[in-house]
């Protein structure tokens, strides 16, 4: 019979959670869809039900995102002159 630690084993191998760091601004459609194509990736190469799949979306407001030195606003601004 099972135990309660071979039960946590495969629950964890059998629930994949995904979480996605990006910048605020998207809609929440298109979330949703990159929430649904990334489960369906997920069913498909792990072989895991679509029911198992935990998606967190994790959002940073422009002004507390940075890349190349520069926030995202102060990117958006800069490249609003070109």
């Amino acid at each position: 019979m099972p135990d309660y630690h071979d039960k946590k084993n495969n629950e964890e191998t059998t629930m994949p959670e995904i979480t996605v760091s990006m910048a605020a601004g998207r809609t929440d459609e298109q979330k949703a869809g990159m929430m649904r194509d990334i489960t369906q990736a997920l069913v498909k190469n792990l072989g895991v039900d679509a029911d198992a799949v935990v998606i967190q979306i994790n959002e940073a407001p422009l002004a507390h995102k940075m890349k190349g030195g520069k926030t995202f606003v102060e990117r958006a601004a800069a490249a609003a002159k070109k």
